[in-house]
Protein backbone atom coordinates (compact mmCIF):
# COMPACT_ATOMS: atom_id res chain seq x y z
CA UNK A 1 0.00 0.00 0.00
CA UNK A 2 2.77 2.76 0.99
CA UNK A 3 4.48 1.61 -2.82
CA UNK A 4 0.99 2.81 -4.11
CA UNK A 5 0.61 6.06 -2.39
CA UNK A 6 4.32 6.75 -2.89
CA UNK A 7 3.76 6.05 -6.59
CA UNK A 8 0.66 8.73 -6.23
CA UNK A 9 2.86 10.92 -4.69
CA UNK A 10 5.52 10.87 -7.58
CA UNK A 11 2.73 11.40 -10.05
CA UNK A 12 1.38 14.63 -8.35
CA UNK A 13 4.73 15.93 -8.24
CA UNK A 14 5.66 14.88 -11.68
CA UNK A 15 2.40 16.84 -12.69
CA UNK A 16 2.92 19.81 -10.85
CA UNK A 17 6.48 20.00 -12.26
CA UNK A 18 4.65 19.64 -15.59
CA UNK A 19 2.33 22.14 -15.08
CA UNK A 20 4.76 24.55 -13.77
CA UNK A 21 7.09 24.18 -16.89
CA UNK A 22 4.57 25.00 -19.25
CA UNK A 23 4.47 27.96 -21.32
CA UNK A 24 3.44 30.76 -20.01
CA UNK A 25 1.44 31.45 -23.61
CA UNK A 26 -0.84 28.69 -23.09
CA UNK A 27 -2.29 31.33 -20.35
CA UNK A 28 -3.05 34.96 -20.35
CA UNK A 29 -0.70 37.96 -21.13
CA UNK A 30 1.64 38.45 -17.53
CA UNK A 31 2.22 42.02 -17.57
CA UNK A 32 4.43 41.33 -14.18
CA UNK A 33 6.92 39.53 -15.80
CA UNK A 34 10.88 39.06 -14.40
CA UNK A 35 12.61 40.43 -17.14
CA UNK A 36 16.30 39.04 -15.45
CA UNK A 37 14.24 35.49 -15.18
CA UNK A 38 13.67 35.91 -18.85
CA UNK A 39 17.51 36.93 -19.96
CA UNK A 40 16.50 40.50 -20.37
CA UNK A 41 18.87 43.39 -19.37
CA UNK A 42 18.23 47.47 -19.26
CA UNK A 43 20.95 47.76 -21.49
CA UNK A 44 18.69 45.66 -24.29
CA UNK A 45 15.54 47.33 -23.37
CA UNK A 46 17.13 51.19 -23.09
CA UNK A 47 18.09 50.48 -26.86
CA UNK A 48 14.54 49.91 -28.23
CA UNK A 49 13.95 53.06 -25.73
CA UNK A 50 16.25 54.92 -27.11
CA UNK A 51 15.44 54.16 -30.73
CA UNK A 52 11.92 54.86 -30.21
CA UNK A 53 12.25 58.30 -28.70
CA UNK A 54 14.66 59.06 -31.75
CA UNK A 55 11.63 58.49 -34.02
CA UNK A 56 10.03 61.32 -32.08
CA UNK A 57 12.77 63.69 -31.42
CA UNK A 58 13.20 63.89 -35.57
CA UNK A 59 9.51 63.90 -36.06
CA UNK A 60 9.58 61.07 -37.92
CA UNK A 61 6.48 59.81 -35.56
CA UNK A 62 3.66 61.68 -33.53
CA UNK A 63 3.12 59.16 -31.35
CA UNK A 64 4.18 55.49 -30.97
CA UNK A 65 4.00 52.24 -29.14
CA UNK A 66 5.83 48.87 -29.02
CA UNK A 67 4.87 45.57 -27.58
CA UNK A 68 6.53 42.53 -27.20
CA UNK A 69 6.06 39.20 -25.61
CA UNK A 70 8.02 36.01 -25.33
CA UNK A 71 6.30 32.66 -23.72
CA UNK A 72 3.43 35.01 -22.68
CA UNK A 73 5.40 37.45 -21.10
CA UNK A 74 4.91 40.61 -21.60
CA UNK A 75 8.79 42.34 -22.01
CA UNK A 76 8.25 45.36 -23.31
CA UNK A 77 4.99 47.66 -23.70
CA UNK A 78 6.01 51.64 -24.27
CA UNK A 79 4.42 54.38 -25.49
CA UNK A 80 6.78 57.24 -26.60
CA UNK A 81 5.72 60.68 -27.80
CA UNK A 82 2.29 63.09 -28.35
CA UNK A 83 -0.85 61.71 -28.57
CA UNK A 84 -1.96 65.26 -29.20
CA UNK A 85 1.50 67.23 -30.26
CA UNK A 86 -0.45 70.78 -30.54
CA UNK A 87 -1.69 69.94 -26.95
CA UNK A 88 1.45 68.16 -25.63
CA UNK A 89 -0.80 65.39 -24.84
CA UNK A 90 1.46 62.76 -23.90
CA UNK A 91 1.00 58.77 -25.83
CA UNK A 92 0.21 56.33 -23.29
CA UNK A 93 -0.30 52.73 -24.23
CA UNK A 94 -4.21 53.07 -23.83
CA UNK A 95 -4.38 54.78 -27.05
CA UNK A 96 -6.79 54.07 -29.54
CA UNK A 97 -5.34 53.63 -32.61
CA UNK A 98 -7.03 53.30 -35.99
CA UNK A 99 -6.42 49.44 -37.20
CA UNK A 100 -7.80 49.66 -40.71
CA UNK A 101 -6.17 46.03 -41.76
CA UNK A 102 -5.89 44.33 -38.61
CA UNK A 103 -9.58 44.18 -38.92
CA UNK A 104 -9.02 41.41 -41.46
CA UNK A 105 -7.70 38.62 -39.35
CA UNK A 106 -10.30 39.46 -36.75
CA UNK A 107 -13.32 38.90 -39.80
CA UNK A 108 -11.33 35.59 -40.67
CA UNK A 109 -11.13 34.16 -37.31
CA UNK A 110 -14.87 35.04 -36.88
CA UNK A 111 -15.85 33.21 -40.18
CA UNK A 112 -13.73 29.53 -38.95
CA UNK A 113 -15.90 30.13 -35.57
CA UNK A 114 -18.67 29.45 -38.44
CA UNK A 115 -16.42 26.37 -40.16
CA UNK A 116 -15.93 24.70 -36.90
CA UNK A 117 -19.53 25.12 -36.08
CA UNK A 118 -20.38 23.01 -39.64
CA UNK A 119 -22.18 25.91 -40.99
CA UNK A 120 -19.68 26.41 -43.88
CA UNK A 121 -16.41 24.67 -45.19
CA UNK A 122 -13.64 26.66 -46.31
CA UNK A 123 -13.55 24.71 -49.76
CA UNK A 124 -17.42 25.79 -50.34
CA UNK A 125 -18.31 28.07 -53.46
CA UNK A 126 -19.15 31.50 -52.26
CA UNK A 127 -22.42 30.62 -54.88
CA UNK A 128 -23.55 28.02 -52.10
CA UNK A 129 -24.40 31.29 -50.07
CA UNK A 130 -24.63 33.80 -51.66
CA UNK A 131 -26.05 32.47 -55.45
CA UNK A 132 -25.74 36.22 -56.91
CA UNK A 133 -21.83 35.97 -57.18
CA UNK A 134 -19.99 36.11 -60.35
CA UNK A 135 -19.05 32.83 -62.14
CA UNK A 136 -17.42 35.25 -65.20
CA UNK A 137 -14.50 36.92 -65.47
CA UNK A 138 -13.39 39.98 -67.30
CA UNK A 139 -11.07 39.80 -70.61
CA UNK A 140 -11.82 43.26 -72.29
CA UNK A 141 -12.92 46.46 -71.14
CA UNK A 142 -15.33 48.23 -74.14
CA UNK A 143 -15.10 52.01 -74.51
CA UNK A 144 -18.56 52.04 -73.46
CA UNK A 145 -17.61 50.73 -69.75
CA UNK A 146 -18.87 47.82 -70.59
CA UNK A 147 -16.82 44.44 -69.91
CA UNK A 148 -16.82 41.14 -72.23
CA UNK A 149 -16.51 37.96 -70.09
CA UNK A 150 -15.64 34.10 -70.11
CA UNK A 151 -16.79 31.79 -67.38
CA UNK A 152 -14.60 31.11 -64.83
CA UNK A 153 -12.47 28.38 -64.63
CA UNK A 154 -12.85 27.32 -60.51
CA UNK A 155 -15.59 28.91 -58.85
CA UNK A 156 -15.41 30.68 -56.06
CA UNK A 157 -14.78 29.67 -52.85
CA UNK A 158 -14.45 31.05 -48.91
CA UNK A 159 -10.50 30.25 -49.02
CA UNK A 160 -10.35 32.76 -51.85
CA UNK A 161 -11.85 35.04 -50.32
CA UNK A 162 -9.50 35.09 -46.94
CA UNK A 163 -5.98 34.31 -48.98
CA UNK A 164 -7.76 37.43 -51.50
CA UNK A 165 -7.31 35.37 -54.51
CA UNK A 166 -10.94 35.59 -55.36
CA UNK A 167 -11.18 38.06 -58.44
CA UNK A 168 -13.17 40.20 -56.93
CA UNK A 169 -12.89 44.00 -58.24
CA UNK A 170 -9.58 43.16 -59.87
CA UNK A 171 -8.05 44.32 -62.74
CA UNK A 172 -10.29 45.22 -65.30
CA UNK A 173 -13.26 45.45 -62.86
CA UNK A 174 -11.21 47.73 -60.51
CA UNK A 175 -11.01 49.86 -63.73
CA UNK A 176 -14.27 49.98 -64.91
CA UNK A 177 -15.76 50.32 -61.15
CA UNK A 178 -13.40 53.59 -60.56
CA UNK A 179 -14.18 55.12 -63.95
CA UNK A 180 -18.50 54.98 -63.13
CA UNK A 181 -17.71 56.17 -59.68
CA UNK A 182 -15.76 59.29 -61.77
CA UNK A 183 -18.41 59.40 -63.79
CA UNK A 184 -21.15 59.65 -60.52
CA UNK A 185 -19.02 62.10 -59.20
CA UNK A 186 -18.76 64.52 -62.13
CA UNK A 187 -22.62 64.35 -62.28
CA UNK A 188 -22.83 65.52 -58.92
CA UNK A 189 -23.30 61.64 -57.15
CA UNK A 190 -25.30 61.59 -53.97
CA UNK A 191 -23.87 62.51 -51.06
CA UNK A 192 -21.86 59.97 -48.40
CA UNK A 193 -24.65 58.62 -46.26
CA UNK A 194 -23.94 58.58 -42.32
CA UNK A 195 -23.44 55.19 -42.20
CA UNK A 196 -20.58 55.36 -44.42
CA UNK A 197 -17.32 55.27 -42.32
CA UNK A 198 -14.22 54.95 -45.19
CA UNK A 199 -15.38 56.97 -48.24
CA UNK A 200 -14.85 53.54 -50.41
CA UNK A 201 -18.20 52.17 -50.21
CA UNK A 202 -20.07 54.53 -52.03
CA UNK A 203 -23.75 56.06 -50.30
CA UNK A 204 -24.72 52.21 -48.33
CA UNK A 205 -25.35 52.07 -44.78
CA UNK A 206 -25.38 48.35 -44.67
CA UNK A 207 -22.14 46.35 -45.42
CA UNK A 208 -25.03 44.18 -47.60
CA UNK A 209 -25.81 46.79 -50.11
CA UNK A 210 -22.20 46.65 -50.95
CA UNK A 211 -21.42 43.47 -51.61
CA UNK A 212 -24.72 42.80 -53.55
CA UNK A 213 -23.73 45.53 -55.89
CA UNK A 214 -20.33 44.05 -56.36
CA UNK A 215 -22.07 41.15 -57.26
CA UNK A 216 -22.97 42.17 -60.55
CA UNK A 217 -19.53 42.63 -61.82
CA UNK A 218 -17.23 40.11 -63.50
CA UNK A 219 -14.08 38.44 -61.74
CA UNK A 220 -11.12 40.28 -62.47
CA UNK A 221 -9.08 36.93 -62.40
CA UNK A 222 -9.69 33.64 -62.32
CA UNK A 223 -10.26 32.44 -58.55
CA UNK A 224 -6.80 30.61 -57.07
CA UNK A 225 -4.80 32.21 -59.88
CA UNK A 226 -3.86 35.43 -58.12
CA UNK A 227 -3.42 37.97 -55.42
CA UNK A 228 -5.73 40.74 -55.46
CA UNK A 229 -6.05 42.66 -51.90
CA UNK A 230 -8.30 43.80 -49.26
CA UNK A 231 -12.11 43.51 -51.34
CA UNK A 232 -12.18 39.83 -50.58
CA UNK A 233 -12.47 40.55 -46.79
CA UNK A 234 -15.29 42.82 -47.06
CA UNK A 235 -17.33 40.16 -48.97
CA UNK A 236 -16.10 37.21 -46.47
CA UNK A 237 -17.82 39.51 -43.59
CA UNK A 238 -21.14 39.58 -45.52
CA UNK A 239 -20.51 36.05 -45.54
CA UNK A 240 -20.68 36.10 -41.73
CA UNK A 241 -23.86 37.65 -42.10
CA UNK A 242 -25.57 36.01 -44.21
CA UNK A 243 -24.54 32.57 -42.39
CA UNK A 244 -24.66 33.54 -38.56
CA UNK A 245 -27.67 35.29 -39.04
CA UNK A 246 -26.29 38.08 -37.10
CA UNK A 247 -24.51 41.66 -38.35
CA UNK A 248 -20.71 41.53 -38.61
CA UNK A 249 -20.34 43.96 -35.53
CA UNK A 250 -22.60 41.28 -33.54
CA UNK A 251 -21.51 38.43 -34.38
CA UNK A 252 -17.32 39.47 -34.52
CA UNK A 253 -17.98 40.57 -30.94
CA UNK A 254 -19.77 38.22 -29.40
CA UNK A 255 -17.47 35.01 -30.70
CA UNK A 256 -14.34 37.00 -30.90
CA UNK A 257 -13.81 40.42 -28.68
CA UNK A 258 -15.67 39.77 -25.76
CA UNK A 259 -14.31 36.40 -24.82
CA UNK A 260 -10.46 37.69 -25.54
CA UNK A 261 -11.55 40.68 -23.09
CA UNK A 262 -10.96 42.72 -25.59
CA UNK A 263 -13.48 45.27 -24.58
CA UNK A 264 -11.86 48.63 -25.87
CA UNK A 265 -11.84 47.16 -29.79
CA UNK A 266 -14.76 47.97 -31.72
CA UNK A 267 -16.17 49.89 -35.00
CA UNK A 268 -18.42 52.17 -33.15
CA UNK A 269 -17.92 54.22 -29.52
CA UNK A 270 -19.83 56.45 -27.44
CA UNK A 271 -18.44 60.27 -27.86
CA UNK A 272 -16.58 59.90 -24.41
CA UNK A 273 -14.20 57.97 -26.20
CA UNK A 274 -13.47 60.72 -28.91
CA UNK A 275 -10.23 61.44 -26.79
CA UNK A 276 -8.97 57.95 -26.30
CA UNK A 277 -7.80 58.45 -30.22
CA UNK A 278 -4.67 59.42 -31.05
CA UNK A 279 -4.46 61.93 -33.94
CA UNK A 280 -3.36 61.58 -37.30
CA UNK A 281 0.15 63.45 -38.70
CA UNK A 282 2.67 62.81 -41.43
CA UNK A 283 6.04 63.43 -41.07
CA UNK A 284 7.27 65.62 -44.02
CA UNK A 285 10.38 67.21 -44.50
CA UNK A 286 11.02 67.08 -40.89
CA UNK A 287 8.61 68.15 -39.47
CA UNK A 288 4.64 67.37 -38.40
CA UNK A 289 1.78 68.07 -40.50
CA UNK A 290 -1.85 66.97 -38.97
CA UNK A 291 -3.97 64.87 -41.06
CA UNK A 292 -7.43 64.79 -41.10
CA UNK A 293 -9.36 62.62 -38.41
CA UNK A 294 -12.18 61.62 -40.19
CA UNK A 295 -11.70 57.64 -39.29
CA UNK A 296 -11.85 58.47 -35.53
CA UNK A 297 -14.54 60.76 -35.76
CA UNK A 298 -16.88 58.93 -37.67
CA UNK A 299 -16.50 56.03 -35.10
CA UNK A 300 -19.17 58.08 -32.80
CA UNK A 301 -22.17 57.74 -35.08
CA UNK A 302 -25.90 57.72 -34.21
CA UNK A 303 -26.44 55.57 -37.14
CA UNK A 304 -23.70 52.80 -36.31
CA UNK A 305 -25.23 50.17 -39.39
CA UNK A 306 -21.98 49.64 -41.25
CA UNK A 307 -19.15 47.73 -40.40
CA UNK A 308 -17.05 46.49 -42.98
CA UNK A 309 -15.10 43.26 -42.30
CA UNK A 310 -11.74 44.60 -44.67
CA UNK A 311 -11.13 47.98 -41.92
CA UNK A 312 -12.89 49.49 -39.42
CA UNK A 313 -11.75 48.05 -36.06
CA UNK A 314 -10.00 50.20 -33.86
CA UNK A 315 -8.51 50.27 -30.23
CA UNK A 316 -5.17 50.00 -27.83
CA UNK A 317 -2.40 47.64 -28.87
CA UNK A 318 -3.01 45.74 -25.71
CA UNK A 319 -6.63 44.41 -26.70
CA UNK A 320 -4.99 43.32 -30.61
CA UNK A 321 -1.70 41.86 -28.35
CA UNK A 322 -4.54 39.08 -26.87
CA UNK A 323 -5.75 38.68 -30.12
CA UNK A 324 -2.25 37.75 -30.96
CA UNK A 325 -1.62 35.56 -28.38
CA UNK A 326 -4.60 33.38 -28.75
CA UNK A 327 -2.95 32.94 -32.00
CA UNK A 328 0.38 32.30 -30.87
CA UNK A 329 -1.81 29.51 -28.57
CA UNK A 330 -3.18 27.63 -31.35
CA UNK A 331 -6.47 29.39 -30.07
CA UNK A 332 -6.65 29.22 -27.12
CA UNK A 333 -6.45 32.99 -24.31
CA UNK A 334 -7.25 32.96 -20.30
CA UNK A 335 -9.20 29.20 -20.59
CA UNK A 336 -11.06 30.75 -23.13
CA UNK A 337 -10.88 28.93 -26.99
CA UNK A 338 -11.93 30.55 -29.78
CA UNK A 339 -10.62 28.05 -32.45
CA UNK A 340 -9.43 24.36 -32.74
CA UNK A 341 -5.90 24.31 -32.87
CA UNK A 342 -5.49 22.38 -36.09
CA UNK A 343 -7.77 25.15 -37.36
CA UNK A 344 -5.20 27.90 -36.71
CA UNK A 345 -2.26 25.37 -38.40
CA UNK A 346 -4.66 25.08 -41.48
CA UNK A 347 -5.01 28.86 -41.35
CA UNK A 348 -1.00 30.17 -41.20
CA UNK A 349 0.92 26.92 -42.11
CA UNK A 350 -0.56 26.86 -45.63
CA UNK A 351 0.26 28.50 -48.54
CA UNK A 352 -3.02 29.57 -51.17
CA UNK A 353 -1.24 31.26 -53.85
CA UNK A 354 0.07 30.32 -56.95
CA UNK A 355 4.11 30.74 -56.82
CA UNK A 356 4.06 33.65 -59.17
CA UNK A 357 2.13 36.64 -58.13
CA UNK A 358 1.06 40.28 -57.96
CA UNK A 359 2.85 40.11 -54.12
CA UNK A 360 6.54 39.66 -55.30
CA UNK A 361 8.96 37.34 -54.96
CA UNK A 362 8.46 34.50 -52.36
CA UNK A 363 5.14 36.60 -50.95
CA UNK A 364 3.12 33.94 -49.39
CA UNK A 365 -0.60 34.07 -48.08
CA UNK A 366 -2.71 32.02 -45.88
CA UNK A 367 -5.91 32.23 -44.72
CA UNK A 368 -6.33 36.04 -43.57
CA UNK A 369 -2.56 36.19 -42.41
CA UNK A 370 0.84 36.72 -44.64
CA UNK A 371 3.06 33.56 -43.87
CA UNK A 372 6.89 34.54 -43.64
CA UNK A 373 9.46 32.20 -45.00
CA UNK A 374 13.19 31.57 -45.65
CA UNK A 375 12.64 33.85 -49.34
CA UNK A 376 10.28 36.41 -47.66
CA UNK A 377 10.24 37.98 -44.14
CA UNK A 378 10.49 41.53 -42.79
CA UNK A 379 14.30 40.78 -40.64
CA UNK A 380 16.16 38.12 -40.73
CA UNK A 381 15.48 37.30 -36.99
CA UNK A 382 12.14 36.14 -37.69
CA UNK A 383 11.18 32.40 -38.02
CA UNK A 384 10.42 30.65 -41.36
CA UNK A 385 7.00 29.76 -39.56
CA UNK A 386 5.99 33.47 -38.11
CA UNK A 387 2.77 34.77 -40.22
CA UNK A 388 1.42 38.53 -39.96
CA UNK A 389 0.01 41.48 -41.16
CA UNK A 390 -1.05 45.17 -40.25
CA UNK A 391 -2.65 48.43 -40.85
CA UNK A 392 -2.81 51.47 -43.54
CA UNK A 393 -1.41 53.96 -40.79
CA UNK A 394 1.18 51.96 -39.92
CA UNK A 395 -0.11 49.34 -37.39
CA UNK A 396 1.97 46.04 -37.53
CA UNK A 397 1.59 42.53 -35.81
CA UNK A 398 3.55 39.19 -35.84
CA UNK A 399 2.92 36.25 -34.31
CA UNK A 400 6.36 33.71 -34.13
CA UNK A 401 5.58 29.95 -33.19
CA UNK A 402 9.23 29.30 -33.33
CA UNK A 403 10.27 31.21 -31.26
CA UNK A 404 6.67 31.65 -29.10
CA UNK A 405 6.76 35.69 -29.57
CA UNK A 406 4.11 37.98 -30.52
CA UNK A 407 5.46 41.71 -31.37
CA UNK A 408 3.40 44.77 -32.40
CA UNK A 409 3.91 48.44 -33.58
CA UNK A 410 1.54 51.23 -33.76
CA UNK A 411 1.64 54.17 -35.41
CA UNK A 412 -1.20 56.76 -36.67
CA UNK A 413 0.09 58.27 -39.97
CA UNK A 414 -1.41 58.15 -43.43
CA UNK A 415 2.36 59.33 -45.07
CA UNK A 416 5.25 57.73 -42.40
CA UNK A 417 8.62 56.32 -42.71
CA UNK A 418 9.69 53.02 -41.91
CA UNK A 419 10.14 52.65 -38.63
CA UNK A 420 7.96 49.15 -37.69
CA UNK A 421 11.73 46.74 -38.93
CA UNK A 422 14.18 48.61 -37.29
CA UNK A 423 11.68 48.15 -33.68
CA UNK A 424 11.01 44.72 -34.83
CA UNK A 425 14.69 43.36 -34.98
CA UNK A 426 15.55 45.24 -31.62
CA UNK A 427 12.49 43.33 -29.98
CA UNK A 428 14.19 40.13 -31.08
CA UNK A 429 18.00 40.94 -29.80
CA UNK A 430 16.39 41.17 -26.18
CA UNK A 431 16.59 37.57 -26.30
CA UNK A 432 19.69 36.90 -28.11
Amino acid sequence: MKKIYLSLALMAAFAGATAQQKPASAQALNYKADLKASGITLEKTTRIDSLLQSFVDQKKASSLVGFATKDGNVVYNKAFGFKDVENQIPASVDDYYILFSQTKAVTTVAFMTLVEKGLVSVDDPVSKYFPEISNQVATALNEDGTLETRPAKTPMTFAHLMSHSSGLGAGLVGKARRAEMEKKNAAGGAPVGPGQRTGGAGTARYLKDDMIALAKYPLGFDPGSEWNYHISTNMLGYMVEVISGKSLREYVKSTVLIPLGMSDTDWYYEPSAMNRFVKAYNGVDGDLIPQSNKFSEATISTVQTYAEGAIGLNGPIGDYAKFCQMLLNKGEYNGKRILKAETIEKMTRVNRLPAVNSGGKGFQFGLGFELYNADKKPVPEVSNTAFAWGGLYGTDYIVDPENNMIVLFYLNMPKHEPMYKPFLSKAYQLFK
